[in-house]
């Protein structure tokens, strides 16, 4: 069934010059009558078609002979499973799969990762990225001819500035030791900006829930979003004299692919995405999407409980082992520090309908799970973003993710509001989001563990929030300019609801 909601609720692709209007149709309208926060939606098992399933047992050994078991006669079959996490997958076709496995002794939870028959029947899309014309790059690289030391393109990316990071590229550009993984809809490792900096070694396809190591597995198909390629170019686009520079030049960059080809990103592969992340050496992972079907996780759901255990050791683990988790904010210009918000978009694989969810209760993973960098969006005037969700002891940093023209123009010689990145088969193109402000802080994170190689994913995330500009909270904030108050901000200057810690720092984070 098609989602009636833009899938990649991380990207905005917003027109330049975009009526006031227009660019708020990616946001929700006025919220509805409550609803029941965790009522199940029915499950699409029950003609006999199969889901995938994740059950939790205790960490550390393989699952024992009694719940292999019971998975078995519950008509499970397994997967894979993360011994060291205690996470398996299954496949059943039997509803009461997950009401049955969790009498077991052994299991802690378990639930369903979808509410759609594998595959998903779901289809969407954010609508295409502003192709850079042949026009606009002749100018573009014009005006960079005349900057010594600029990439062809660097004169329509407002945002390195916006963060410094043109003036830290003077100073370093990162070390190739350093590898952020970019865990999306899938990595074109032959573009010209990206190939020089990728990691084969720590690249995988993981939409099935356990690693496809096949050559090339972690790219794109023509027909799936270019999402992933963009957010690896702002990253780490290579300083090569050829399109843009990412804000980690020198840095390697790896495509773990956890988004299927209709877009969504199930349990199973964010799991196993945080996994071959943990063993590979990745040093950074990027996380520019909410784990379907359900945008918040209400722990008093069984299923949803599930999920979210399942991601929360995942990420944990990942971090344990090295890695620093940066996710985006979101872009629904939420409060998620609100004592309530109508959620009209889950489940979205199957029907969604209104739900009124506490955020504080119900999760968007991984943004929201503890220890995950959670990144709010600003625009080219350094304001938040329209769309960006905010919320003080929520968002711990702020990056450029682009806006409307309409809100926030930036300085010529930039023409668009948008984030410039590349685009699969060596194309470069504008979107928005805080999918594209999350890329900037990752790229920072992966500055700072250049200049401190021996530093623990607990000390980058002190020193990139140390680092960070701290920024005052917008009062007030009528980003349309209508007269009407947009959003609250909450907290002062250096940890506030917009903005959290402040905006992201890439010259501090090479010379610190």
């Amino acid at each position: 069934m098609t989602a009636p909601h833009p899938r990649h609720r991380r990207a905005l692709a917003i027109p330049a010059g975009l009526a006031v209007a227009a660019s708020l149709a990616f946001l929700p309208g006025t919220p509805a009558a409550a609803a029941p926060a965790v009522e199940s939606a029915p499950s699409a098992a029950t003609d006999g078609t199969s889901l995938s399933y994740v059950v939790n047992v205790s960490p550390g050994h393989r699952p024992s002979a009694t719940v292999r078991r019971a998975i078995a006669k519950a008509g499970g079959t397994i997967v894979t499973s993360y011994d060291r996490i205690g996470v398996i997958v299954v496949h059943s076709a039997n509803p009461d799969f997950a009401k049955s496995v969790r009498k077991v002794r052994g299991v802690q939870s378990a639930g369903a990762t979808r509410t759609a028959p594998l595959p998903s029947a779901a289809t969407t899309d954010t609508g295409a990225p502003q192709v850079l014309s042949g026009a606009e790059l002749a100018a573009a690289e014009a005006t960079s001819a005349k900057a010594e030391g600029q990439d062809p393109l660097e004169s329509l990316q407002w945002d390195l500035p916006a963060i410094k990071a043109d003036k830290a590229h003077e100073k370093s550009l990162g070390s190739e030791k350093v590898t952020v993984a970019v865990l999306d809809t899938g990595v074109d490792d032959t573009h010209p900006d990206i190939a020089p900096n990728f990691d084969r070694e720590a690249s995988v396809n993981c939409v099935a829930g356990k690693p496809d190591t096949t050559d090339g597995a972690w790219r794109p198909s023509a027909s799936e979003s270019p999402h992933g390629t963009h957010v690896a170019g702002e990253i780490a686009a290579a300083k090569n004299g050829i399109g843009m520079t990412g804000v980690a030049p020198g840095v390697k960059v790896s495509g773990i692919k956890v988004g299927n080809p209709d877009g969504f990103f199930y349990t199973e592969a964010v799991v196993c995405g945080f996994m071959w992340a943990a063993e590979h050496g990745v040093d950074v992972t990027n996380n520019s999407y909410y784990t379907d079907p359900w945008y918040f996780n209400c722990k008093d759901d069984p299923d949803q409980k599930a999920l979210v255990e399942a991601v929360s050791r995942a990420t944990r683990y990942a971090e344990k082992k090295g890695a620093v988790n940066v996710a985006a904010a979101g872009n629904e210009n939420y409060d998620l520090t609100s004592d309530e918000i109508t959620d009209p978009s889950s489940p979205n694989d199957t029907t969604p309908g209104d739900r009124t969810v506490d955020p504080s209760k119900c999760l968007d993973i991984p943004t929201q799970l503890p220890g995950v960098v959670t990144v709010a969006a600003t625009g080219a005037k350094g304001l938040k973003s329209s769309f960006s969700n905010y919320g003080r002891g929520v968002i711990d940093i702020a990056a450029p993710g682009g806006d409307s023209t309409a809100y926030q123009t930036p300085e010529p010689p930039a023409t668009s509001g948008l984030i410039l990145g590349t685009l699969p088969g060596g194309k470069w193109g504008y979107m928005a989001g805080t999918s594209m402000a999350s890329p900037h802080v990752a790229g920072v994170a992966a500055l700072i563990k250049s200049t401190h190689p021996h530093a623990s994913p607990a000390m980058v995330k002190a020193l990139l929030y140390a680092e960070a500009d701290a920024t005052a909270c917008t009062k007030p904030y009528d980003i349309d300019g209508d007269g009407k108050v947009d959003a609250v901000c909450e907290g002062p200057k250096n940890r506030n609801g917009f903005y959290g810690w402040g905006m992201a720092d890439a010259l501090d984070a090479v010379t610190w």
